[in-house]
């Protein structure tokens, strides 16, 4: 709850909520509920912080059942920091800790918006490559998107 204040400020700006799920938020409350709801039950989700301020997140999920051998990353930077390899620092952390928690991954997958190239290259940096297009796979902002899955393997 006390990164409340700095998810509302990187999180309420539509150019860096543009390619995730979820809208801009509006209120401290929504950034209270968002924590709340969203962040805290997730099984794997860390906040980037730069000078003890939270400036982003970097998630990995996991599957379940049949699909527990791969997980889902995710990740967002305040806009003030693009460009400047703090995304790309945080998954080089991130991936071998939550490695360590989830011992039955062994693939890693991101998905990203086709025109999203700066998020392509970040993973491309941190040793993701490129799978397939995906067509019309999924909504985002209400619109039908094209997608490309990313895969990273550890081993």
């Amino acid at each position: 709850i006390s990164d409340a204040d700095d998810l509302l400020t990187w999180g309420s700006d539509d150019t860096v909520t543009r390619f995730l799920r979820w809208n801009s938020i509006k209120s401290k409350q929504e950034a209270i509920d968002y924590i709340e709801k969203v962040a805290m039950p997730h099984p794997w989700r860390r906040s980037i912080c730069l000078h003890d301020r939270s400036i982003g997140y970097v998630s990995v999920r996991p599957g379940s059942g049949d699909y527990r051998c791969k997980a889902h990353v995710s990740y967002a930077v305040a806009l003030q920091h693009w460009g400047k390899g703090i995304a790309t620092a945080a998954l080089r952390m991130a991936i071998p800790e939550a490695l360590k928690e989830f011992p039955e991954v062994v693939r890693l997958e991101a998905l990203v918006e086709v025109e999203n190239e700066a998020s392509q290259r970040v993973l491309h940096k941190v040793g993701f490559h490129k799978e397939a297009l995906l067509r019309k796979y999924a909504f985002c902002k209400g619109h039908i998107r094209d997608f490309l899955m990313y895969s990273f393997f550890p081993t």
